[in-house]
């Protein structure tokens, strides 16, 4: 049986288009913030700064939170644990000979790491200082890595879900889009509350990973799948 389209792009064109447009759409909103950032905007510092500090005054007063964020970010949705998720998938696509989703799995990891490095050499942002730090983490701030390979990891995961489980139940779609909602959302909390990144560092990761997703998506075009031999059934 063919994997159909994922239904968040069967309309407007075709899945491509509407990829197209998405990371457009998301690109554009990225390149924007990276040049308020990189201008040192005073209304986007004074309001990251506002955040930061009202978070970190949480978890110094708060340490049992502090411990929970800190496992969550360095073990649960660290950007290791993704990377192995998205390894993993590749793998069982491979073997499924699904060579076109595993190349896309593939392309969609490499080029958001090698971008999210590039930008943060690029722009060089200083993470916060804290005379009492929760926690450490080196390189420049902007973009959050945690963030960005979040966003690709449980994206990428979730549209393969639909494409190779189109007959899911709406319990189980709605379980899996769930989590991965709360993982990108979660991650991106926890980096801010743990006092490692600006909250726009966070929000530029996500746009980042959101761009690279889906413009790896429109080049690899992974709903495609091949038709199968005559008198044959389907990989």
């Amino acid at each position: 049986m063919h994997a159909p389209p994922a239904p968040a792009v069967i309309r407007g064109g075709g899945p491509r288009a509407v990829c197209l447009r998405y990371c457009a759409a998301t690109t554009a909103v990225f390149l924007l913030l990276l040049a308020l950032v990189a201008d040192r905007w005073a209304p986007l510092t004074d309001t990251d700064r506002r955040i930061a500090v009202a978070f970190h005054a949480f978890g110094v007063r708060h340490p049992g939170w502090t411990r929970v964020n800190r496992v969550l970010s360095d073990h649960v949705w660290d950007p290791s644990t993704m990377r192995a998720l998205l390894a993993v998938c590749l793998l069982v696509l491979l073997w499924r000979r699904a060579g076109r989703q595993a190349l896309w799995l593939a392309l969609c990891g490499v080029l958001g790491w090698v971008l999210q490095q590039a930008v943060k050499a690029a722009v060089g942002r200083p993470r916060p200082h804290w005379p009492d730090p929760l926690a450490t983490a080196p390189y420049a701030a902007f973009p959050s890595g945690h963030a960005m390979t979040a966003a690709i990891g449980c994206g990428a995961l979730v549209w393969v879900f639909h494409l190779r489980c189109p007959g899911a139940g709406v319990l189980l779609r709605a379980a899996v889009w769930s989590l991965a909602a709360v993982s990108v959302a979660g991650v991106g909390l926890t980096r801010v509350y743990l006092g490692v990144h600006w909250p726009s560092d966070v929000v530029g990761g996500w746009l980042l990973g959101a761009a690279v997703l889906t413009g790896t998506a429109a080049l690899c075009q992974p709903w495609r799948t091949p038709a199968p031999p005559p008198g044959g059934r389907d990989a």
